[in-house]
């Protein structure tokens, strides 16, 4: 299953107006249990953030985390950076339509991205598990950082990530190029890569797991089969959401001994 094609799409149906693009970026933080956590982790490091703060988004993809980030407060620098120069012109025509110039998105390798102390946190949400060379992006974000900066990444585990759970299983998400991190092993390449501090723990739990299903998974199966299944989304969506956001709720309100996802924090 490719997400590029559907992403696209949707894309297209929401890009038509500020308005419907904010309205996509809002449904996402809703249905998207990462967003949860994300912000989450994001709410409690902006604790007594003051109005100079550099942030670096390492993979912005849509840009719906810088533009979270962008709303919290509207002093803050944030360059977001990805390997897309469509996505990335995209991004930048409408951050410039609604005003927030304090966001800039630049076309960049993260293999090759570096620029010396220079923020004061990094962002990688679902990145890592496109990038073969990770220690050497790691390695990258850590340079970038200011001294006592933060990584936050957001990515599957191995304990069943991408949907995958055997070893003879392929990803459900074929651009991954590996189907989840060990949490000990995303800790030890961190270290290496020059971080002093690392945090781990597990995401989508037990609740998790079903809210992906419901919210992600199962929508995107049917509209691989046919885009005619945009009509009736809203109404799946209408009978399902109330249970999903239950499910979030208490995935990111539990502690989980394990999970197919993995919330990691690293400081310089």
């Amino acid at each position: 299953m490719h997400y590029d094609p559907i992403k696209r799409s949707l894309g297209n149906v929401f890009n038509r107006s500020p308005f419907l693009r904010k309205l996509f970026y809002h449904l996402l933080d809703l249905l998207l249990l990462r967003a949860w956590h994300v912000h989450k982790e994001l709410n409690k490091w902006r604790l007594g953030k003051g109005d100079k703060i550099n942030i670096l988004d390492a993979g912005a993809g849509f840009g719906q985390h810088s533009f979270y980030l962008s709303g919290l407060n509207p002093n803050w620098n944030i360059l977001a950076v990805d390997v897309k120069q469509e996505q990335v012109e995209d991004c930048n025509r409408f951050f410039s339509s609604i005003g927030r110039k304090h966001v800039h998105f630049e076309v960049a390798d993260l293999t090759r991205f570096r620029q010396d102390n220079q923020y004061d946190l990094a962002l990688s949400v679902d990145v890592m598990e496109h990038i073969l060379e990770d220690v050497l992006v790691f390695k990258n974000i850590c340079a970038s950082l200011k001294p006592g900066g933060m990584l936050l990444i957001s990515t599957p585990s191995d304990q069943g990530g991408s949907d995958v759970q055997g070893d003879g299983e392929t990803s459900f998400i074929e651009e991954h190029v590996r189907d989840g991190y060990n949490i000990k092993e995303i800790e030890e390449k961190l270290k290496s890569a020059g971080f002093t501090k690392v945090e781990a723990r597990y995401s989508y739990g037990a609740p998790g797991k079903i809210s992906w299903r419901l919210s992600m998974k199962y929508p995107i199966q049917m509209l691989g089969v046919s885009k005619l299944f945009f009509i009736i989304l809203p109404f799946y969506y209408l009978i399902t959401y109330p249970f999903a956001f239950l499910l979030n709720y208490l995935d990111t309100a539990q502690t989980h001994k394990t999970g197919t996802g993995l919330i990691v924090k690293a400081w310089k």
